[in-house]
């Protein structure tokens, strides 16, 4: 059968988590590596957004539709619970990270630094500056979330800390954010738990020095 491939951007932590989500179940796969509006990338995203699947026939776009099919697609231990409710607390955590954290973390904060759009392409002040009332606040709610078993849902490894690990990552190496994480005790030791599991560090970007 033809290799599951996944493309898009290493760095980009949505294509870091679905590598991740791969190697969790033992799927052998191919990283393509495309960026965002590229022609590759549009021929399966109607909005050219990254990561995209591409395996055989199948063609899927949108992070949760394609940790979806890995998941439910090949054998291995599930990475959502298939018990309804702890199913369902995984597919919450996915949402509140990609409609709340993500934007704030990521979109507003990280890309500050990464694609400021300074004239000088320095770091965006205003918009990281404006940004970190509300992350504090959201690591502030995942630390409390991962206090008890230092999991996010119930006492198991699932696509909700998958989808999250990318994100603490990065966060963990910038200025502000680093701090703010260092201060969040069971977070941290969550982030530095689950780091180095053998799926992650497989599947972990080359950063510049």
């Amino acid at each position: 059968m033809a290799e599951l491939e996944i493309i898009g951007r290493p760095i980009s932590t949505y294509v870091w988590a679905a590598r991740i989500a791969c190697e969790e179940k033992c799927v052998p796969h191919k990283l393509v590596v495309a960026a965002a509006h590229s022609p590759e990338i549009s021929a399966i995203h109607p909005f050219g957004k990254m990561p995209v699947l591409r395996h055989g026939d199948v063609r899927l776009c949108e992070s949760r539709a394609i940790y979806f099919y890995i998941d439910h697609a090949f054998d291995g231990p599930p990475l959502a619970p298939r018990d309804a409710v702890a199913g369902a607390l995984a597919e919450q955590w996915i949402s509140l990270v990609n409609t709340s954290i993500d934007p704030v973390c990521v979109r507003q904060y990280l890309l500050g630094y990464i694609f400021p759009g300074t004239p000088d392409g320095s770091p965006n002040r205003p918009q990281i500056e404006g940004s970190l009332a509300r992350m504090e606040a959201q690591l502030t709610i995942l630390d409390k979330a991962v206090a008890k078993t230092g999991y996010l849902v119930n006492a198991s490894f699932t696509l909700a800390d998958i989808n999250l690990l990318p994100i603490l990552f990065y966060l963990a190496r910038m200025p502000e954010s680093g701090p703010m994480l260092a201060n969040n005790p069971h977070l941290s030791a969550y982030l530095q738990r689950h780091i180095t599991r053998p799926s992650v560090t497989a599947t972990m970007p080359k950063l510049p020095a």
